[in-house]
């Protein structure tokens, strides 16, 4: 897409209530139970195995700590892309990939990878969710246990490639919101007993972000035609509120902002993003690394993904108080390893401002 020819300010496209009381079922099992239904899921993830805050107390971030306010947002990581971001008794899933060690996945015409490592948590073991925010429509991100066994109805957040896809099947999935660069849309949350009110009605605004799959220029050409690795989405998220009355559409106040690459390439479609933001800061920054390599580790001839270096440019352009890499170990076609992304950020002089999350650990926000 152009992003010159989508207007910054445009409406909101769509919106949809989150309502904690009133969830779908994330899994056909759960949906459409009758006589012997499946257990319960548990009503919240896993303790953490270890949990970190921003700003600590002893943060150096460009804005100083508040050491008096609550955690307000968490994020768990669960592996590769699939994580749970967690705010005012909502839970949003990014990019589900539940498979295990030595599952395999189809990345494309001839090209399979295998997993290496395990999820934090198994797709039955999630608790109760809001939405799902898939970056774009490739089976490490929505694999083929998650595509099976997903209610129909539960709401999907996507690319216009990734609805086409899930809504023109057989078994097609019901409740796709399909966002391009720069498009928008309203997710206003219905607070649950318990949770602490707030000035204004709490919501989410969540926005398309640039990302390029393959490199400009022959191969991205080819790629249009052939259809082999499809387009990809970034996000960004604003937690907050809008006014009670009065606010012009999508103006959000916003209390944390997160963007999060997907899984695309260090390409100057990217400094939009800047621009977009009118000199508005990131809180946090979720990176996906890897150096995703194509068709496979045995014949490594085209990069899909930022690797180190690429990543470390790309925390220099959004300047984001904190980044956390994922993305980066769970399958064999990632061949560019988290220690070289650690390398890059102490040469650059990033270190302090980067938390690296294992699988089954969580960063909160304040």
């Amino acid at each position: 897409m152009d992003t010159a020819n989508t207007p910054p300010d445009a409406p909101p496209k769509y919106q949809l209530e989150l309502n904690p009381l009133k969830r779908i079922p994330l899994l056909k099992a759960h949906a459409h139970a009758h006589a012997h239904p499946p257990p319960k899921p548990p009503t919240h993830l896993p303790v953490a195995k270890k949990s970190h805050t921003h700003p600590s107390d002893t943060s150096t971030s460009a804005h100083p700590p508040n050491t008096n306010k609550k955690t307000s947002a968490s994020l768990y990581f669960i592996g590769t892309a699939t994580t749970v971001l967690e705010w005012r008794g909502i839970r949003i899933l990014t990019d589900p990939n539940f498979l295990h060690a030595g599952d395999h996945v189809h990345l494309g015409p001839g090209v399979t990878a295998k997993r290496l490592t395990n999820p934090a948590v198994d797709l039955d073991a999630l608790p109760p969710l809001d939405c799902i925010l898939l970056s774009h429509y490739h089976a490490d991100h929505f694999d083929q246990l998650v595509e099976a066994s997903l209610n129909r109805q539960f709401p999907i957040i996507s690319t216009p490639h990734a609805k086409k896809e899930l809504t023109n099947k057989p078994d097609a999935f019901q409740a796709v919101y399909d966002l391009d660069f720069f498009e928008s849309m309203m997710l206003p949350v219905v607070l649950p007993p318990g949770v602490e009110g707030m000035a204004g009605k709490p919501v989410v605004k969540v926005t398309g972000m640039p990302g390029k799959h393959v490199p400009p220029g022959i191969l991205s050409m080819a790629n249009d035609v052939a259809g082999a690795v499809p387009p990809t989405n970034g996000w960004m998220l604003e937690l907050g509120s809008v006014a009670e009355g009065g606010a012009a559409p999508g103006e959000v106040e916003t209390g944390c902002r997160i963007y999060i690459s997907g899984d695309t390439l260090f390409v100057d479609e990217l400094k939009e993003i800047p621009k977009w933001l009118k000199n508005e800061k990131i809180d946090l920054m979720l990176v996906h690394l890897g150096g995703t390599t194509i068709p496979g580790p045995s014949l490594p001839l085209l990069m899909v993904t930022m690797d180190a270096k690429q990543g470390v440019q790309l925390m220099q352009l959004m300047d984001p108080e904190v980044t956390v890499p994922i993305h980066f170990d769970d399958y064999d076609v990632f061949l560019s390893p988290l220690g070289d992304f650690k390398e890059e950020v102490e040469k650059a002089g990033w270190g302090k401002r980067v938390v690296y999350l294992d699988r089954g650990m969580s960063i909160g926000l304040r």
